[in-house]
Order: structure tokens, then sequence, then C-alpha cells
């Protein structure tokens, strides 16, 4: 459904994920969807907050959409949305919840609107996908090591940063640290005093989850200390990015 109608100027059909969404007036809605084609776009849904509107509840967080919206200045306005995936899954559990919507708004902070990113669109709708399969408590912070590699960020996990030895990188050693600033793992020689000292497993798991192996990391159980390292980790590395606080991450 990805597309531009030719013979209707302005109008445009496309597939994505709602981000959020904020009141307007008494009927309306601005809903922000990150769209397969055009990028992150904002738009009116009018009247989808009367009583019976047609696809009022199609349009919210987390919900993956086929959509038809009319091209505006400023905002572009919801003529057609069908639902593909209302992730119900997600939306019965609170803490689910939480982790889909800390997801949301990673994506909602990453790149300027209208700029199409395929990659970030199938990474996101997977991961919602995902979460909601496995509600699991590594999806949300995995996604957003992925997210960044995704934009450049990769960070280097297989030997020191600073001076390449391959020694930090070792499973044996007792404190690596992880700095986000300079975008890997640093040896005890040239942290001194920066980076987060991190306990060897998280490394291990971070290693695995960004090296292709994540369906499994997914599947396994894990330390409940070593998956919350993991998880602040995350947020630290995508907050120092973005340069600015990541505000879901405080109901994690």
């Amino acid at each position: 459904m990805v597309g531009t109608l030719g013979n209707v100027a302005g109008l445009y059909r496309d597939q994505g994920v709602v981000l959020r969404t904020i009141k307007l007036g008494e009927t309306d809605r601005i809903v922000t969807i990150f769209t397969q084609g055009h990028g992150k776009v904002r738009a009116v849904a009018k009247g989808v907050r009367r009583p019976g509107s047609r696809f009022g509840a199609r349009l919210e967080p987390t919900s993956h959409v086929a959509l038809q919206c009319y091209q505006g200045r400023e905002l572009d306005v919801v003529t057609q949305v069908e639902t593909i995936d209302a992730h119900r899954a997600i939306r019965e559990d609170y803490v689910t919840l939480t982790r889909a919507i800390s997801m949301l708004e990673a994506v909602d902070q990453v790149g300027p609107d209208r700029e199409p990113s395929p990659a970030r669109y199938r990474m996101l709708a997977a991961g919602l996908r995902t979460l909601a399969a496995t509600r699991s408590s590594l999806v949300a912070p995995t996604f957003y090591w992925k997210l960044l590699s995704l934009e450049g960020f990769h960070p280097m996990l297989d030997a020191c940063v600073a001076c390449g030895d391959p020694s930090a990188a070792d499973p044996a050693n007792p404190n690596p640290a992880l700095d986000p600033g300079e975008g890997g793992i640093l040896c005890p020689a040239c942290a001194r005093g920066r980076g987060r000292r991190v306990r060897p497993a998280t490394l291990v798991l971070l290693r695995r989850a960004l090296g292709g192996d994540l369906a499994r990391v997914l599947a396994e159980p894990h330390d409940v200390a070593v998956v919350s390292e993991v998880e602040h980790l995350g947020v630290s590395a995508l907050e120092y990015h973005l340069e600015r606080r990541l505000r879901s991450a405080a109901l994690l």
C-alpha cells in the first residue's frame, strides 16, 4: 500500500506504526506515525474522539496500520485507516506497554520529520512483533542498541575502542568498562575513570544480541542483574547520542 495516488494531487498511501497522539480541539487528534515510505509524519485525524468514530481505535500508539493521507503544509490529514496489527498483547500488559512506548519514543527522537528510513520502519515493526510474542525485558534495550547501530553508532565490543587491546573483551576480564561517548568498551588502562564498569556477562550478552544471535538470546533465561544492566546501558547510550532524556525510561 506504499505509494502516491497519481490521479489525486496530494493524496498518498503508506503503512506505518503510530508513535504518539495528542488531543486537538474537542473531537480531533494529531497522530505521529512512522511510515515506510514517507518517514515520520504528523497528521490530523478528524473526529476520532467522537463516539462511534470509524477509525479512532485504530490510531493508538503501537498500532501498525495502512493509511491514506492528504498532504498539507504543516500537518497531513488522515482520510482512511486499516489495521495491520493492533498489538493487543502489548496493550493488555502494563509493563510490556511501557517497554513498547520507550521503543516508540526512541524512533520518534531519531531523525527529522519526513525523512524516509525503510530499515528503521522494518526494525520498529519487527521489534513490536517480537515484544508482543515474547514479552521479554530484553527486547527494548536490544532495540535501542540496534537502532543506534543502524544510525551509525555501532559499539565496538570485541576490543578496546581506544587502543585495540582484544583482552578488554575477554569474559575473564573482571573489570570491563563501556563508554557510549568513546563508542565501545575500554581496557582498564584506557578507562582510568572513563566509562561505566559492567559485568563481563553483560558484554557477552550484548555481543550475542548485536551479532545475529538475538532470537536465541531472547529465548534463554538470564540473570536479572545482567538484564537490568543491559537496559540501563541501552538507555544511557541512546540518551547520550540523542542529547536528551528518554522520558519513558523513568517508567521502565
